[in-house]
């Protein structure tokens, strides 16, 4: 029987944690059972391998999700807070404050507006490029069938 390396463990809860970085549910706990292993251990081994406590990658990742969703969306500050999975917006300012060097306002207002972003389908492009007065005879309402 070939043994499993520790690090493949590890990596399950650290899946666990890039999907659902966005529940405010999500603990510790849950990685180290992701991965089958207690949480004193798995937050060791965590440390080990990755460089940093597992709870300090959870919360790198909602802030490189806020740091998107400030730079490419108009949702305000306490929605993308919210969406991130954390509850208190003060606490959101001052965590990305200090992972950002910056608060979360400023950051936006360093960045393009996020309408230079936004992606707007060929199909309506071209419905609502059409001239409004067409000079076809079949394209007006009143035309004789």
């Amino acid at each position: 029987m070939i043994a499993v390396p520790p690090e493949r463990h590890l990596v399950r809860g650290r899946d666990l944690a890039d999907r659902r970085y966005a529940d405010p549910e999500l603990t510790v706990a849950h990685m180290a059972a992701a991965a089958g292993l207690s949480r004193a251990h798995f937050t060791r081994e965590f440390r080990r391998v990755f460089g940093e406590t597992p709870r300090g990658y959870l919360l790198t990742r909602r802030m490189e999700r806020a740091a998107a969703l400030l730079r490419h969306t108009d949702h305000t500050v306490a929605d993308i807070c919210l969406k991130v999975g954390l509850r208190s917006v003060g606490s959101f300012t001052s965590t990305f404050t200090r992972h950002h060097g910056c608060s979360p306002t400023a950051y936006r207002a360093a960045a393009p507006p996020a309408q230079v972003y936004a992606r707007i389908p060929a199909c309506v492009v071209r419905v609502h490029g059409r001239p409004r007065h067409r000079t076809f005879g079949e394209d007006s309402a009143d035309a004789p069938a």
